[in-house]
């Protein structure tokens, strides 16, 4: 889902026209409808005015759920639900985790060197 999408649904949910919430963030109502139907983005003070009316974060309105975003950058399935499990486990258990990846990571990096 992009950005203008997330607004308009957000939005709808509130229960805000394109107006009221014009006016509570201090634009003009044609402003929210090239937001959710041309693609434009507001700017940095605009969208931070956006994301506290709509109560939601800024983070949220450009990139999703925390899972939406995942799935968008991760194409390896098994490892997308891997990771959601691994969050789920005590702060030790990920640590060891992290440790283990960070020295896969680190050997794949010096093998490249190597070359």
């Amino acid at each position: 889902m992009e950005f203008s999408e997330r607004l308009r649904k957000i939005r709808l949910e509130k229960g805000l026209s394109k107006s009221d919430l014009a006016a509570k963030i201090g634009v003009h109502y044609s402003q929210i409808g090239r937001y959710e139907e041309k693609g434009a983005f507001p700017s940095a003070d605009v969208m931070a005015k956006i994301a506290n009316v709509l109560e939601v974060s800024t983070d949220f309105l450009l990139n999703g759920t925390t899972d939406e975003l995942a799935a968008s950058t991760l194409s390896d399935k098994v490892l997308l639900n891997q990771f959601k499990a691994i969050e789920q486990m005590g702060e030790q258990d990920k640590n060891t985790i992290k440790t283990l990846i960070d020295a896969f990571v680190i050997k794949n990096k010096l093998k490249v060197l190597a070359l």
